[in-house]
């Protein structure tokens, strides 16, 4: 058996979990242990209350207002129980990006990569959190360790969201027809669509009023549509790096920051992303391992591709 952490191109899944076990077996805290545990506290909270926000609506059959956040805020400084109603929300998305972000922590385990635990971030914006992280504090040596960890996280939250994704548009209602639209209207990726025929037939989206395990679904596959982006030191970029190499992940890199700039034109954040992934994420540190990934990851990544388009969200989020 290879030894733990040194994870091979043949290693079998049982020894690969042993590889997991032994080096979990050290009994040593990771380090910052307690900021992680902080801010996840923090996002906890935050996603709850616009959580409660998000359930006081549904309750009532009327589209989410986002100005009704602000009283959940009021009634927690109150001591007011019924917040927690907002766990409804706040439990689903948090295990979405938990198990995301464990993905990643996990393989780096494997790989023997030093990475902290993951950090949540709160925020009193939309959805309560501005998503979460895991920091690489050492190179990656091989492209097959770099497959490993960037294809993880994707497709560990992809698993994880299905489930609240089919269970809450069951739970979802369809709204009278002379209801008017709340200020802010989601997108529908074809993942959700999907569900929601199943559940409505031909329904048009936006008489839908999705159940607020539904819209924690819905805010996975955002964030995993934006980290499957093949650019920078995004997940898709990793994938793309780790498949064609250093000079298709540059060329494809800037293609999509240039296609970010066009779609821009049809919804404006896009033109945030651009800046933040050209400056920030563009440049890919070097893996000078020259060894194609094996054939199983290959299909990973016509999985990873699916999973992309499955939650592809051009326009996420439009005023009404």
């Amino acid at each position: 058996m290879p030894e733990p952490g040194l994870v091979g191109p043949m290693q079998s899944s049982a020894q690969r979990f042993e590889s997991l076990r032994a080096l979990t077996q050290a009994g040593r805290w990771p380090a910052k242990w307690w900021l992680s545990l902080l801010l996840f506290l923090l996002t906890l909270v935050s996603t709850t209350l616009f959580g409660f926000a998000l359930v006081r609506s549904f309750q009532a059959g009327n589209p989410f207002d986002v100005r009704s956040i602000w009283d959940s805020y009021v009634l927690f400084t109150h001591g007011d129980a019924a917040v927690w109603s907002g766990l409804r929300f706040s439990i689903p998305l948090l295990l979405i990006l938990l198990t995301h972000e464990l993905g990643h922590y996990v393989e780096c385990l494997l790989w023997r990569v030093d990475a902290s635990l993951p950090y949540f971030l709160p925020s009193p914006t939309l959805f309560g959190t501005l998503g979460a992280f895991i920091r690489i504090r050492s190179p990656i040596y091989t492209r097959k360790g770099l497959f490993d960890i960037g294809i993880a996280g994707p497709l560990a939250g992809f698993v994880m969201l299905i489930p609240f994704l089919v269970a809450g548009v069951m739970m979802s209602h369809v709204l009278p027809a002379a209801t008017q639209p709340g200020p802010f209207i989601f997108g529908t990726p074809l993942a959700l669509r999907a569900v929601e025929w199943m559940r409505f037939g031909s329904l048009e989206p936006s008489r839908i009023l999705l159940h607020p395990m539904a819209v924690a679904a819905w805010a996975g596959l955002l964030a995993t549509f934006m980290n499957l982006l093949p650019m920078g030191q995004l997940d898709g970029g990793h994938i793309l790096y780790a498949v064609f190499g250093e000079r298709s992940h540059r060329v494809v890199s800037l293609s999509v920051v240039v296609l970010l700039i066009l779609l821009g034109f049809l919804y404006w954040p896009w033109w945030f992303w651009a800046v933040v992934t050209f400056f920030v994420f563009r440049r890919h540190p070097l893996v000078y391992d020259q060894r194609p990934i094996s054939q199983g990851r290959s299909f990973l990544c016509i999985v990873a591709l699916v999973v992309f388009v499955l939650s592809v969200s051009i326009v996420p989020i439009r005023i009404s």
